[in-house]
Protein backbone atom coordinates (compact mmCIF):
# COMPACT_ATOMS: atom_id res chain seq x y z
CA UNK A 1 0.00 0.00 0.00
CA UNK A 2 2.81 2.39 0.83
CA UNK A 3 6.28 2.70 -0.60
CA UNK A 4 7.76 3.41 2.80
CA UNK A 5 10.86 3.00 4.82
CA UNK A 6 10.82 1.57 8.32
CA UNK A 7 9.65 3.61 11.27
CA UNK A 8 11.92 6.57 11.89
CA UNK A 9 12.38 8.33 15.19
CA UNK A 10 9.29 7.97 17.39
CA UNK A 11 9.29 11.73 17.88
CA UNK A 12 8.10 12.38 14.34
CA UNK A 13 5.24 9.87 14.57
CA UNK A 14 4.10 11.47 17.82
CA UNK A 15 4.26 14.88 16.16
CA UNK A 16 2.15 13.75 13.20
CA UNK A 17 -0.41 12.09 15.49
CA UNK A 18 -0.77 15.34 17.49
CA UNK A 19 -2.09 17.27 14.48
CA UNK A 20 -5.73 16.46 15.09
CA UNK A 21 -7.12 19.04 12.66
CA UNK A 22 -5.46 17.08 9.87
CA UNK A 23 -7.63 14.13 8.84
CA UNK A 24 -6.38 10.55 8.93
CA UNK A 25 -6.86 10.41 5.15
CA UNK A 26 -4.68 13.52 4.68
CA UNK A 27 -1.98 12.01 6.90
CA UNK A 28 -2.07 8.80 4.89
CA UNK A 29 -1.74 10.77 1.64
CA UNK A 30 1.31 12.59 3.02
CA UNK A 31 2.94 9.33 4.15
CA UNK A 32 2.31 7.76 0.76
CA UNK A 33 3.86 10.75 -1.01
CA UNK A 34 6.80 11.50 1.32
CA UNK A 35 7.41 8.07 2.95
CA UNK A 36 8.17 9.11 6.54
CA UNK A 37 6.90 11.58 9.15
CA UNK A 38 10.43 13.02 9.37
CA UNK A 39 10.32 13.87 5.65
CA UNK A 40 6.93 15.60 6.18
CA UNK A 41 8.36 17.49 9.21
CA UNK A 42 11.11 18.93 7.00
CA UNK A 43 8.77 20.28 4.30
CA UNK A 44 8.08 24.00 3.98
CA UNK A 45 4.95 25.92 2.98
CA UNK A 46 5.75 25.84 -0.74
CA UNK A 47 6.21 22.05 -0.71
CA UNK A 48 3.02 21.41 1.24
CA UNK A 49 0.67 23.77 -0.60
CA UNK A 50 1.33 21.77 -3.79
CA UNK A 51 -0.26 18.65 -2.28
CA UNK A 52 -3.80 18.60 -3.79
CA UNK A 53 -5.41 17.17 -0.63
CA UNK A 54 -4.17 20.08 1.53
CA UNK A 55 -5.64 23.55 1.74
CA UNK A 56 -3.92 26.56 3.31
CA UNK A 57 -5.49 25.88 6.71
CA UNK A 58 -4.16 22.29 6.72
CA UNK A 59 -0.69 23.44 5.66
CA UNK A 60 -0.61 25.96 8.51
CA UNK A 61 -1.64 23.22 10.95
CA UNK A 62 1.30 21.06 9.82
CA UNK A 63 3.69 23.99 10.25
CA UNK A 64 2.23 25.02 13.64
CA UNK A 65 5.11 25.03 16.11
CA UNK A 66 2.87 24.06 19.05
CA UNK A 67 2.74 20.48 17.75
CA UNK A 68 6.54 20.34 17.59
CA UNK A 69 7.10 21.30 21.23
CA UNK A 70 7.67 18.99 24.22
CA UNK A 71 7.88 15.87 22.07
CA UNK A 72 10.55 14.42 24.38
CA UNK A 73 7.99 14.48 27.22
CA UNK A 74 5.63 12.41 25.10
CA UNK A 75 8.40 9.93 24.28
CA UNK A 76 9.34 9.73 27.96
CA UNK A 77 5.73 9.10 29.05
CA UNK A 78 5.25 6.43 26.39
CA UNK A 79 8.45 4.65 27.39
CA UNK A 80 7.81 4.92 31.13
CA UNK A 81 4.25 3.57 30.86
CA UNK A 82 5.02 0.62 28.56
CA UNK A 83 3.00 2.04 25.71
CA UNK A 84 3.79 0.48 22.36
CA UNK A 85 3.62 2.61 19.25
CA UNK A 86 2.55 0.59 16.18
CA UNK A 87 2.76 2.44 12.87
CA UNK A 88 1.18 1.63 9.55
CA UNK A 89 4.60 0.45 8.36
CA UNK A 90 5.18 -2.08 11.15
CA UNK A 91 4.65 -5.82 10.72
CA UNK A 92 2.57 -5.82 13.91
CA UNK A 93 0.04 -3.42 12.41
CA UNK A 94 -3.24 -5.37 12.00
CA UNK A 95 -3.92 -6.29 8.38
CA UNK A 96 -7.65 -5.94 9.01
CA UNK A 97 -7.26 -2.19 9.61
CA UNK A 98 -5.27 -1.69 6.41
CA UNK A 99 -8.37 -2.72 4.49
CA UNK A 100 -10.76 -0.13 5.93
CA UNK A 101 -11.49 3.39 4.74
CA UNK A 102 -9.74 6.00 6.89
CA UNK A 103 -7.02 3.62 8.08
CA UNK A 104 -5.41 4.86 11.33
CA UNK A 105 -1.78 5.80 10.61
CA UNK A 106 -0.72 4.51 14.00
CA UNK A 107 -1.94 2.84 17.17
CA UNK A 108 -0.90 3.34 20.78
CA UNK A 109 -1.19 0.06 22.67
CA UNK A 110 -0.81 -1.33 26.18
CA UNK A 111 -0.83 -5.03 26.85
CA UNK A 112 -0.83 -8.06 24.58
CA UNK A 113 -0.38 -6.69 21.04
CA UNK A 114 -0.46 -10.25 19.62
CA UNK A 115 -4.25 -10.00 19.94
CA UNK A 116 -4.23 -7.59 16.99
CA UNK A 117 -3.54 -10.56 14.71
CA UNK A 118 -6.51 -12.64 15.79
CA UNK A 119 -9.74 -10.91 14.79
CA UNK A 120 -12.66 -11.64 17.10
CA UNK A 121 -16.24 -10.58 17.74
CA UNK A 122 -17.16 -7.03 18.73
CA UNK A 123 -20.00 -6.69 21.23
CA UNK A 124 -21.41 -3.18 21.57
CA UNK A 125 -24.57 -1.48 22.75
CA UNK A 126 -26.25 1.06 24.97
CA UNK A 127 -24.38 2.82 27.76
CA UNK A 128 -27.65 2.88 29.71
CA UNK A 129 -28.39 -0.79 29.30
CA UNK A 130 -31.10 -2.79 31.04
CA UNK A 131 -30.48 -5.83 33.23
CA UNK A 132 -31.53 -7.96 30.24
CA UNK A 133 -28.88 -6.24 28.11
CA UNK A 134 -26.06 -6.49 30.63
CA UNK A 135 -26.72 -10.18 31.35
CA UNK A 136 -27.02 -11.01 27.64
CA UNK A 137 -23.78 -9.18 26.72
CA UNK A 138 -21.90 -10.83 29.55
CA UNK A 139 -23.19 -14.31 28.69
CA UNK A 140 -22.44 -13.95 24.97
CA UNK A 141 -18.94 -12.68 25.68
CA UNK A 142 -18.28 -15.41 28.24
CA UNK A 143 -19.32 -18.24 25.92
CA UNK A 144 -17.50 -16.85 22.87
CA UNK A 145 -14.33 -16.23 24.91
CA UNK A 146 -14.55 -19.82 26.22
CA UNK A 147 -14.31 -20.86 22.54
CA UNK A 148 -11.09 -18.80 22.21
CA UNK A 149 -12.79 -16.00 20.32
CA UNK A 150 -11.46 -12.58 21.41
CA UNK A 151 -14.06 -10.03 22.49
CA UNK A 152 -13.63 -6.48 21.21
CA UNK A 153 -15.45 -3.48 22.66
CA UNK A 154 -15.01 0.14 23.69
CA UNK A 155 -14.67 0.13 27.51
CA UNK A 156 -17.74 2.40 27.77
CA UNK A 157 -20.43 2.11 30.40
CA UNK A 158 -23.15 -0.45 29.85
CA UNK A 159 -22.90 -3.17 27.20
CA UNK A 160 -19.19 -2.56 26.48
CA UNK A 161 -18.30 -2.98 30.13
CA UNK A 162 -20.26 -6.23 30.55
CA UNK A 163 -18.79 -7.63 27.33
CA UNK A 164 -15.25 -7.15 28.66
CA UNK A 165 -16.27 -8.59 32.03
CA UNK A 166 -17.78 -11.68 30.39
CA UNK A 167 -14.55 -12.33 28.47
CA UNK A 168 -12.43 -11.88 31.61
CA UNK A 169 -14.64 -14.24 33.64
CA UNK A 170 -14.10 -16.87 30.94
CA UNK A 171 -10.33 -16.22 31.20
CA UNK A 172 -10.47 -15.30 27.52
CA UNK A 173 -8.99 -12.53 25.41
CA UNK A 174 -10.41 -9.03 25.18
CA UNK A 175 -9.46 -5.81 23.40
CA UNK A 176 -10.68 -2.37 24.53
CA UNK A 177 -10.55 0.38 21.89
CA UNK A 178 -10.53 3.88 23.37
CA UNK A 179 -11.67 7.25 22.02
CA UNK A 180 -8.96 9.12 23.94
CA UNK A 181 -5.27 8.92 24.86
CA UNK A 182 -3.95 6.11 27.05
CA UNK A 183 -3.29 8.56 29.86
CA UNK A 184 -7.05 8.91 30.40
CA UNK A 185 -9.39 6.21 31.68
CA UNK A 186 -12.89 7.05 30.53
CA UNK A 187 -15.27 6.61 32.16
CA UNK A 188 -13.16 6.64 35.30
CA UNK A 189 -15.54 4.20 37.00
CA UNK A 190 -14.06 1.55 34.67
CA UNK A 191 -10.55 2.01 36.09
CA UNK A 192 -10.58 -1.43 37.76
CA UNK A 193 -11.80 -3.02 34.54
CA UNK A 194 -9.02 -1.26 32.58
CA UNK A 195 -6.47 -2.70 35.01
CA UNK A 196 -8.05 -6.18 34.95
CA UNK A 197 -7.82 -6.28 31.16
CA UNK A 198 -4.09 -5.56 31.32
CA UNK A 199 -3.50 -7.97 34.21
CA UNK A 200 -5.22 -10.76 32.25
CA UNK A 201 -3.17 -10.52 29.06
CA UNK A 202 -5.70 -8.30 27.29
CA UNK A 203 -5.09 -5.20 25.19
CA UNK A 204 -6.00 -1.52 25.42
CA UNK A 205 -5.55 0.33 22.13
CA UNK A 206 -6.26 3.76 20.63
CA UNK A 207 -5.27 5.86 17.63
CA UNK A 208 -5.17 8.95 19.86
CA UNK A 209 -1.89 10.28 21.21
CA UNK A 210 -1.50 10.78 24.96
CA UNK A 211 -3.03 14.04 26.10
CA UNK A 212 -6.14 13.51 23.94
CA UNK A 213 -9.16 13.93 26.18
CA UNK A 214 -12.41 11.99 25.71
CA UNK A 215 -14.52 13.92 23.20
CA UNK A 216 -17.85 13.27 21.49
CA UNK A 217 -16.28 13.58 18.05
CA UNK A 218 -13.69 10.90 18.83
CA UNK A 219 -16.09 8.07 19.62
CA UNK A 220 -17.68 7.57 16.18
CA UNK A 221 -14.13 7.47 14.71
CA UNK A 222 -13.12 4.98 17.42
CA UNK A 223 -16.02 2.74 16.35
CA UNK A 224 -14.54 2.14 12.88
CA UNK A 225 -11.52 0.56 14.63
CA UNK A 226 -13.75 -1.69 16.79
CA UNK A 227 -15.52 -3.02 13.69
CA UNK A 228 -12.28 -3.01 11.67
CA UNK A 229 -10.49 -5.30 14.12
CA UNK A 230 -13.48 -7.64 14.43
CA UNK A 231 -14.71 -10.40 12.14
CA UNK A 232 -18.28 -9.52 13.08
CA UNK A 233 -20.19 -7.00 15.21
CA UNK A 234 -22.93 -7.93 17.69
CA UNK A 235 -25.29 -5.23 18.90
CA UNK A 236 -27.01 -6.18 22.15
CA UNK A 237 -29.10 -3.10 22.96
CA UNK A 238 -29.28 0.17 21.08
CA UNK A 239 -31.67 3.08 20.85
CA UNK A 240 -32.61 4.48 17.43
CA UNK A 241 -29.71 6.93 17.38
CA UNK A 242 -26.71 5.39 19.07
CA UNK A 243 -22.99 4.81 18.70
CA UNK A 244 -23.60 1.08 18.50
CA UNK A 245 -25.54 1.57 15.26
CA UNK A 246 -22.64 3.62 13.89
CA UNK A 247 -20.39 0.65 14.64
CA UNK A 248 -22.84 -1.63 12.81
CA UNK A 249 -22.81 0.74 9.81
CA UNK A 250 -19.01 0.67 9.73
CA UNK A 251 -19.11 -3.13 9.90
CA UNK A 252 -21.41 -3.27 6.87
CA UNK A 253 -19.17 -0.86 4.93
CA UNK A 254 -16.19 -3.06 5.80
CA UNK A 255 -17.97 -6.22 4.62
CA UNK A 256 -18.32 -7.66 8.14
CA UNK A 257 -21.20 -9.70 9.52
CA UNK A 258 -23.67 -7.80 11.73
CA UNK A 259 -25.56 -9.58 14.52
CA UNK A 260 -28.34 -8.20 16.69
CA UNK A 261 -30.03 -9.42 19.85
CA UNK A 262 -33.83 -8.97 19.69
CA UNK A 263 -35.42 -7.05 22.53
CA UNK A 264 -38.68 -5.98 24.14
CA UNK A 265 -40.75 -4.08 21.56
CA UNK A 266 -41.81 -1.65 24.28
CA UNK A 267 -38.23 -0.76 25.24
CA UNK A 268 -36.43 2.22 23.66
CA UNK A 269 -33.19 0.26 24.10
CA UNK A 270 -34.46 -2.37 21.66
CA UNK A 271 -35.58 -0.03 18.88
CA UNK A 272 -32.17 -0.01 17.21
CA UNK A 273 -31.50 -3.75 17.48
CA UNK A 274 -34.96 -4.75 16.31
CA UNK A 275 -34.58 -2.39 13.35
CA UNK A 276 -31.21 -3.97 12.48
CA UNK A 277 -32.90 -7.39 12.38
CA UNK A 278 -35.61 -6.01 10.07
CA UNK A 279 -32.85 -4.72 7.81
CA UNK A 280 -31.19 -8.13 7.58
CA UNK A 281 -28.81 -8.41 10.54
CA UNK A 282 -28.44 -11.97 11.83
CA UNK A 283 -30.76 -12.52 14.78
CA UNK A 284 -28.88 -13.80 17.84
CA UNK A 285 -30.42 -15.63 20.78
CA UNK A 286 -27.24 -17.44 21.88
CA UNK A 287 -23.52 -17.55 21.11
CA UNK A 288 -23.92 -20.57 18.79
CA UNK A 289 -25.85 -18.34 16.36
CA UNK A 290 -22.73 -16.19 15.98
CA UNK A 291 -20.32 -19.12 15.64
CA UNK A 292 -22.61 -20.83 13.12
CA UNK A 293 -22.95 -17.69 10.97
CA UNK A 294 -19.20 -17.00 11.06
CA UNK A 295 -18.45 -20.56 9.96
CA UNK A 296 -20.56 -20.04 6.84
CA UNK A 297 -19.04 -16.70 5.77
Amino acid sequence: MYNAQHKTNTKYWIWLSRIQKLTTVQKAVLLKKFNTPQAIWELNYNNLIQVPELDEKSVNEILNNEYRENLEKYEEYISKNNIKLITLFDEEYPKSLKNIYDTPIMLFAKGNTKLLENGGIAIVGSRNCTLYGSETAKKLAYNLAKKNIPIISGLARGIDKYSHIGALEAQGDTIAVLGNGLDYIYPYENKNLYERILENNGLIVTEYVIGTQPSKINFPARNRIISGLADGVTVVEAQKRSGALITADFALEQGKEVFAVPGNVNSANSEGTNELIKQGATLVTNYQDIISAMCHT
